[in-house]
This record gives C-alpha cells, sequence and structure tokens, in this order.
C-alpha cells in the first residue's frame, strides 16, 4: 500500500512517467478533452472530486516548475482562483522552489491541453477550474 495521500493508480502512474517540463492538466468537468490526450477521468457526480481535492492530492506527488491557468479565472471564479495562489506559494515553500505562473485566454488554454501527457478530470462545476502543472526537478 502507497504511504503517500494519493491512491489512484493511474493518476499515480502519469506522475511517475513524466520528465522535467512536461506538463499535466487538471480540469472541471466542462473542459473539451483531446481524443489523442491520456483522459484519466474521475468524475463521479457534480462537484465529486472537486477541483481543489484533486489539485491538493496531485500536488503531493509532483514536482511543480511552472503552472499554467486561464486568465478569466481571476475575474470569473476568483475563489478558486485564490486558493490554487495559496497553495503554489505553500507549495514554494515546501519545495524550496519558486513556482512560474502564467495566463493565457481560455481559448488557447484549451490549445495548450494538447500537449499535456495526460488530462485528468474532475466533477467540479465551476467555470475555469483547469490548470496545467509543469513538473521540475527535485535536484
Amino acid at each position: 500500500m502507497k504511504k503517500t495521500s494519493l491512491l489512484n493508480a493511474p493518476l499515480s502512474q502519469l506522475i511517475a512517467k513524466i520528465g522535467h517540463t512536461d506538463g499535466i492538466t487538471l480540469c472541471d468537468a466542462g473542459l473539451p478533452i483531446p481524443e489523442k490526450v491520456n483522459r484519466i477521468d474521475l468524475a463521479i457526480t457534480k462537484g465529486i472530486p472537486s477541483f481543489l481535492d484533486l489539485f491538493n492530492a496531485t500536488i503531493t506527488e509532483l514536482f511543480v516548475e511552472r503552472v499554467l491557468l486561464a486568465e478569466e479565472i481571476k475575474k470569473i471564479n476568483p475563489s478558486i482562483h485564490s486558493m490554487i495562489l495559496e497553495k503554489l506559494s505553500e507549495l514554494e515553500k515546501q519545495q524550496g522552489n519558486q513556482i512560474q505562473i502564467d495566463y493565457v485566454p481560455h481559448e488557447q488554454f484549451k490549445q495548450k491541453t494538447n500537449e499535456s501527457k495526460g488530462i485528468v478530470r474532475s466533477g467540479e462545476c465551476s467555470p475555469y477550474a483547469n490548470i496545467i502543472l509543469y513538473s521540475g526537478v527535485p535536484f
């Protein structure tokens, strides 16, 4: 049995396989997922699991160097945006690095998901609750 908090085998395997600068997209229930990208669908019902539950579990195992968010999250979903920024600040202290935070328009964000090594869908039903986490190296 794993010792860390992330128990989902496909997600844990995805994290184990990625290398430096590779991206993983965590998304809400509505983000379109490209056919050619590995899809891990965790959505059970509206809000389960929440985006923040998925985000918090994922960052327990992933060394994050950079993130990408849709510009629209700032105005349209400020509560999720604020919680993401809080968590990233805590993560910087834990990891001992500065995490670069970039924003692009949502349409461009959707195009960037094509480059992800995997897209993990939550049951979140609030707008723009999506992030691409780019892997760093812990050395």
